[in-house]
């Protein structure tokens, strides 16, 4: 049996009569009205936090929710998007979002977080293939891959075959974002488009059978999201999910007519929409989050490939599945899902600004006394840049002519000549030979 989550008993109360006391209570309405605009923003509230505040003497807690449940009633608009019973979820558009959302398109989707600087081909290069990774590797984790960051980063740029399923969950989410990146944010989404991408998704994952692999569920498949001890959702019958996914087609491709709505927005929409759905036996999170990087690369939100969203998600699991299940059960309001990913864009923004600006000081006084002191080529003093404050990392010649397209013989003269000078150790690991940092850098930089 679903378990409902917790909500007060409003049946007792009598409606107009709250709301004409509180309209008619000239001082009073002015203490309540900044109370209900915090239950908006920072963060859209639900019930399970509003009851534990301080309100004034003459509403009760349960007549206050039932004022913020009117006024959020009255400002909602109906989203494409219907739940099994076929009612349509509904969204707010939050007061804050506007400015926020201008300021991203004034920029080009990009150059608010990111200045020109910084987004010369080549570097644009490396943080979109930084965000990636970070991307796929969080993706997977949030999915149950029990590989840690650090082992997923270091097998991807090594380019080695997965060890263990974990690792081919992270390699397959890599590679689907590179084709979304790279392939199919040029494509029209379709049902044969969403196959393609859960196959790549799930490809050789030993726990998925093959043959529902890029096949959707059947009703047989009864997929429930649980706790442990209870409940929360069960997947719709697939007859309404097929149905539905059309629309999701449509909605994908900008063919349904409605009012206008912000791109970031409906990919978000898009996101949980797969995730409701839920159309197949496995992957369905993996696939939702691609379908919002999908739509924003597709609609020119570029700098978007830059940021790992599902890192930030991986901070607050419980609050990305609470966003669903209120979202569900609390009269189908999709704001909570929207209001929740928001804020997961912002706080990703600010930490790859954080990120950002650590990289350029660090990268600046490399560049000056590298090329000062041993006038050494780009990509020579950006392996060093990687290198530099993590001794555990490393090169091979493999990853160095994958990291900058070049020669095999260009790699190893960038290598040997590092190693020449002592910048760089090499050690032979069973068929490889890998270089590392030597002290020199660390003195070289301090």
């Amino acid at each position: 049996m679903l378990h409902e989550i917790e909500k007060p008993d409003l049946s007792k109360i009598d409606e107009k009569k709250v709301l004409k006391t509180i309209f008619e209570q000239g001082k009073s309405s002015v203490s309540i009205f900044p109370l209900i605009h915090k239950t908006f923003q920072p963060e859209y509230l639900y019930w399970d936090k509003i009851k534990h505040k301080t309100l004034p003497k003459n509403i009760s807690k349960g007549e206050f929710w039932l004022l913020v449940k009117t006024i959020r009633k009255a400002q909602s608009i109906k989203s494409p998007i219907k739940d099994k019973s076929g009612n349509y979820f509904n969204w707010i558009k939050l007061p804050e979002l506007e400015e926020f959302f201008h300021k991203i398109d004034l920029n080009t989707g990009g150059n608010l977080f990111v200045s020109k600087k910084d987004v010369d081909e080549k570097n644009k290069q490396k943080l979109i293939s930084r965000g990636v990774m970070e991307e796929a590797i969080a993706s997977s984790q949030l999915e149950g891959a029990s590989t840690t960051r650090k082992v997923a980063k270091q097998f991807l740029r090594e380019g080695r075959k997965p060890r263990n399923e974990s690792e081919q969950m992270i390699l397959n989410s890599y590679k689907t974002m590179q084709l979304i990146e790279s392939e199919y944010k040029n494509k029209e989404m379709g049902s044969d488009i969403i196959l393609e991408l859960h196959s790549i998704i799930t490809k050789d994952i030993n726990s998925i059978p093959e043959n529902e692999r890029g096949a959707f569920r059947k009703d047989r498949d009864k997929i429930i999201v649980s706790d442990n001890y209870e409940i929360y959702y069960e997947t719709p019958k697939m007859f309404f999910v097929k149905n539905e996914l059309e629309k999701f087609v449509k909605f994908a491709n900008d063919e349904l007519h409605g009012p206008f709505m912000h791109p970031i927005i409906k990919a978000i929409m898009l996101h949980f929409w797969i995730g409701y759905l839920h159309p197949f036996t496995d992957g369905n999170g993996r696939l939702a989050r691609t379908m919002f990087y999908w739509y924003l690369l597709k609609k020119g939100y570029w700098a978007f490939a830059y940021l790992p969203i599902s890192k930030v998600i991986k901070e607050s699991p419980v609050q990305y599945g609470k966003a669903y299940i209120y979202s569900e059960q609390d009269d189908l309001d999709l704001t909570y899902f929207i209001d929740y990913n928001i804020r997961k864009i912002r706080l990703s923004i600010k930490e790859f600004e954080k990120y950002l600006e650590k990289k350029s000081k660090e990268n600046s006084r490399m560049n000056d006394l590298t090329k000062m002191k041993y006038a050494l080529n780009g990509r020579q003093i950006k392996l060093l840049q990687y290198l530099y404050g993590d001794r555990n990392e490393k090169t091979s010649l493999t990853m160095h002519m994958n990291i900058y397209q070049i020669s095999k013989r260009t790699a190893a003269k960038d290598l040997k000549s590092l190693k020449k000078i002592e910048l760089l150790f090499s050690k032979k690991q069973g068929r490889n030979v890998y270089y590392y940092a030597t002290d020199k850098i660390e003195r070289l930089f301090k």
